[in-house]
Order: structure tokens, then C-alpha cells, then sequence
């Protein structure tokens, strides 16, 4: 894969869908390095620490889970929305989710997601997703 990016950050309070998930991230290649929070409140950290001054550790793909505990995946892009324009423009976001509710589907329409995708996770989705949003 050609492309490549500095950092993916994996947003999901299951340890083993984060395992897999990052191991089929490394073996696609394509992102230097996986970073993972488990959920909500623990990404907006990583954001914050990882996104200051054009930081090259900044995740330039995001995937998030829906249903987390703390902070699941609605209140983290309502505080998401908060962050500087800079640092959001920089970021594209993939709701990484087994909820297929209409009302969640619904509710996304109105956030800053660049869309939806039902676990799991495989190389196919990944390769459809970096064609959709960075070619």
C-alpha cells in the first residue's frame, strides 16, 4: 500500500477487537504507528497530547466504537467538535460499530464522521475507506 500515515488511533473499550484490529492495521502497512484509547474521554486525551503544534503523532484516521463506557462515541464527537478547526480538518473519522440502530444512523448525519462501518474490521474495509477519504 502506498499510502501511509504517521498515526491511527483505534477508539474501542474491547482490548481483543482493539488486538485484532491493530494487528490487521500493521499488517496492512499503511500507518506508522496504532494508538488506542478505550474510550471517549481517553481520545480526547490522546488528541490532546498528541495533536498540539502540528505534532506528526497526530492521528490522521480515527476509528470509533459507538458504545463505551465514561464516554461512548456520541459524547466524544460533541466534545470533538470542541477542539481547534486545525486539528479536527487534519483528522478523518470511521464509526467502527456493531449498532446498526436507525436512530444511531440517524444521529451520525449530524456529526463530524466521514462514515460507518460494521465490525468487524478487515483489510477490505480499511483499503475502501483510505480510497473514499484520501485519494
Amino acid at each position: 500500500m502506498s499510502l501511509t500515515f504517521p498515526s491511527t488511533l483505534l477508539v474501542d473499550d474491547d482490548p481483543t477487537t482493539n488486538y485484532l484490529n491493530r494487528k490487521l492495521l500493521e499488517r496492512i502497512g499503511f500507518t506508522d504507528q496504532v494508538m488506542v484509547a478505550l474510550n471517549g474521554q481517553e481520545a480526547l486525551q490522546v488528541l490532546n497530547q498528541h495533536c498540539q503544534d502540528n505534532s506528526p503523532t497526530c492521528p490522521t484516521l480515527l476509528f470509533l466504537d459507538v458504545n463505551m463506557p465514561l464516554m461512548d462515541g456520541f459524547e466524544f464527537l460533541t466534545a470533538y467538535q470542541k477542539l481547534p478547526l486545525a486539528e479536527r480538518q487534519a483528522i478523518v473519522i470511521m464509526m467502527l460499530t456493531t449498532s446498526v440502530h436507525p436512530r444511531d444512523l440517524q444521529r451520525l448525519e449530524q456529526l463530524p464522521v466521514a462514515g460507518f462501518l460494521s465490525k468487524p474490521l478487515t483489510e477490505d474495509k480499511v483499503k475502501k475507506v483510505l480510497a473514499e477519504n484520501f485519494n
